[in-house]
Parts: structure tokens; C-alpha cells; sequence
């Protein structure tokens, strides 16, 4: 019975790789060595601690209660999104947005040198490249995904009306996903020939927090300011997430709509600019 299974099984896979689109189809194909270099990104992020792993959990939960004291119950901020927001809703949201935000940083962060910090790889004909920087964004995704588990803990601790809006983040955190993938392809390949664009990163990264709205509501944005920070994925991504999770207010299907084209948009010219570049990868190197 399993061996009449198996070359069914084997047979369905290698079809459907052909019928994904190229990106998603060589990620497919090599799912395996896609998994074994995120789970060792995720290793070599704790090496040499005491705790390793654990700190995955145990940062994000530090960093959760801290934001909920500091700004929810000392500073005493507020979204004034909701009239009855409290200051646990407050310190939730900033956690929220930043761990959208953190997760495009660490990936913006670390690309520029993923091709360079490992050119035997890059001397052998046969290694998919495109892999390195994916698995670094799936290392990010895990951290993220982390942090939403606890968030969702948090509200209910907190005896927060979990909704059904809660379960749209997923569809949101999609295309971030897919933006970042993008970025990533293209932040390596081009880190190969400008090494300086890894210190350009540190200026980037920074800019993008302060025009993401991550410590306040895009709805405070001036309207002369808004007509260009809209474009912002992450932004949108981030008062999504918060209008759909936290303040269970109805989804922007105009924002979503448009979250998934750029997303797409940006992960199809990342992996084409990486094919493009990836032949004079050796020479430099």
C-alpha cells in the first residue's frame, strides 16, 4: 500500500513545481535545504547563550511587558481609535507594529551580506543561492510569528473580546511576507557588488520605522504627509493589522488589495534582479 503511494506522492510534487510560478516553484523543489537553512539561521542567532532558543520566547515577552508599563501605564499614550482604549490596548499596539516592523529590519539588515558571508556556496554550480536569503526570511517570519502568539496570550490575560477580525493577520502578514522576500533577493545579490550598502541599511531601516507609524496611528498623519507615506507597505501592513486584531474594525479591502500587488510586484523583480545578477556572483567573489 505505501509503496504504491510513494511515487504517486513524488509524481503530484514534481507537477505541481512546474505549475508554480518560477519563485515559488524553486522554493517548492527545494523545501528541504529551505527548511534546514532557516532552522540553522534561527540556531546561529543564539549560539553561544545559555538559554539559546528560549530567548526566542523569552525576548519578545520582555519586550511585550515592558512596552505595555512603559507606554500603556507610565506614559499613559493612546492610539484614540477606540473611545473605551485602555492602557494595555495602547501598549499591545506598539508591540504589534513594532513586530511587523522588526520583522522587515532583521531581514533588511542581514541580506546585504548573506551571499558574501558565504561564497563557497556561490563556487558551486549546482547550490540554489536563491535559498540563502529565503531562509532568512523565514528565520524573521519564525521571531514574528513568536510575537504574535504572544500578543494573542496577552489579550486574553488581559480579558480582551478576542474577535474574528483577529484572524485576518495571517492574510495581511502574507504579502509582507512576499515584500520582503523581494527585498531580501535583492538587497544580497547587490550586496555582492556595493559592500556599503549594508551600512546604507542601518540609515533605511531607521527611516522606515519613523514613516511606518509604529508609535502612533496613521490617522494623526498630516494630510500633505500622507500622500506619499500611504504607498508605505509596512505602514499599511501595520494599522491592518491593528484595525483587524486589536480595534476589530472592518478590513480595507482597497489596502489589502493593494499590500498583495506590491508584495508580489516587489518579489518578482527582487528574484529576477537576483537571476540577473547571480552569473557574476563567482567573478567577484
Amino acid at each position: 500500500m505505501i509503496a504504491s503511494f510513494q511515487p504517486y506522492r513524488f509524481h503530484s510534487l514534481s507537477m505541481l513545481s512546474k505549475i508554480l510560478p518560477v519563485f515559488p516553484a524553486e522554493l517548492f523543489r527545494h523545501r528541504e535545504l529551505l527548511w534546514q537553512f532557516t532552522v540553522r539561521s534561527v540556531e546561529l542567532r543564539h549560539k553561544g547563550s545559555h538559554l539559546g532558543l528560549v530567548w526566542s520566547v523569552l525576548n519578545p515577552l520582555l519586550m511585550l511587558g515592558l512596552y505595555v508599563f512603559v507606554f500603556g501605564y507610565i506614559f499613559e499614550g493612546k492610539f484614540g481609535v477606540l473611545p473605551n482604549e485602555t492602557r494595555a490596548d495602547y501598549g499591545f499596539g506598539i508591540f504589534l507594529g513594532l513586530a511587523l516592523f522588526q520583522f522587515v529590519a532583521e531581514v533588511m539588515g542581514v541580506s546585504p551580506n548573506v551571499i558574501v558571508g558565504n561564497p563557497n556556496f556561490v563556487k558551486k554550480v549546482v547550490f540554489p543561492l536563491e535559498i540563502l536569503p529565503a531562509a532568512n526570511v523565514g528565520a524573521a517570519a519564525f521571531h514574528l510569528l513568536i510575537s504574535l502568539g504572544l500578543v494573542f496570550v496577552g489579550l486574553i490575560t488581559f480579558d480582551r473580546t478576542i474577535h474574528w477580525e483577529l484572524f485576518w493577520l495571517p492574510i495581511i502578514i502574507l504579502p509582507l511576507v512576499m515584500f520582503s522576500l523581494g527585498i531580501a533577493w535583492f538587497c544580497s545579490a547587490l550586496g555582492v557588488f556595493l559592500r556599503d550598502i549594508g551600512q546604507l541599511m542601518q540609515f533605511l531601516t531607521m527611516a522606515l520605522m519613523y514613516s511606518s507609524a509604529v508609535f502612533f496611528s496613521a490617522t494623526k498623519i498630516p494630510d500633505a504627509l500622507w500622500t506619499f507615506m500611504r504607498f508605505n507597505p509596512v505602514l499599511l501592513s501595520i494599522e491592518s493589522a491593528r484595525n483587524t486584531a486589536l480595534w476589530a474594525q472592518p478590513m480595507n479591502y482597497h489596502h489589502l488589495i493593494y499590500l498583495y500587488g506590491i508584495g508580489l510586484l516587489t518579489c518578482i523583480l527582487g528574484h529576477t534582479a537576483f537571476k540577473r545578477m547571480r552569473p557574476a556572483f563567482a567573478d567577484v567573489l
